[in-house]
């Protein structure tokens, strides 16, 4: 049996469409570190080889580096955050977030529109290159 050990997601639940791109990660990073395809195989056999492996090269470049370096706005240790606080939603047993002062925590507010902004951005730009991953997916072999 093989299993898939992903170094990258943290412990505990994991949404299936996040489990779905470390995964997929997980295997380029594998096969990059444990195969050693640049001693293996020949990347300028064809045209084909040449561009599978200067993806190949930028997706692994892109997650080990790029992709570790995102910072939100919100991660800024001087950000005052208010506080959570939740109350009780009329007519059921549930509970729900009560709004924060938005003029008192105004720059919290912003850092979180900003948060979102680049939330987008960043699962568009997964989108995009798990995509390429998945294109280039049969030449991960050696």
């Amino acid at each position: 049996m093989k299993i898939l050990r992903i170094h990258t997601l943290q412990k505990g639940w994991s949404d299936k469409d996040h489990v779905m791109l470390h995964a997929a990660f997980q295997l380029l990073v594998d096969f990059m570190e444990q195969e050693k395809p640049d001693r293996i195989v020949d990347w300028n056999a064809n045209s084909e080889h040449k561009h599978a492996w200067k993806e190949i090269c930028a997706l692994y470049k892109w997650w080990s580096q790029t992709r570790p370096a995102r910072r939100s706005p919100l991660d800024e240790r001087s950000l005052k955050k208010p506080p959570m606080r939740w109350k009780k939603a009329p007519g059921s047993d549930n509970r729900q977030l009560v709004d924060y002062d938005k003029k008192k925590y105004a720059a919290y507010d912003s850092a979180l529109r900003k948060h979102w902004r680049l939330e987008k951005k960043w699962d568009e730009e997964d989108q995009r290159n798990l995509h390429r991953l998945i294109d280039i997916r049969q030449f991960l072999w050696t």
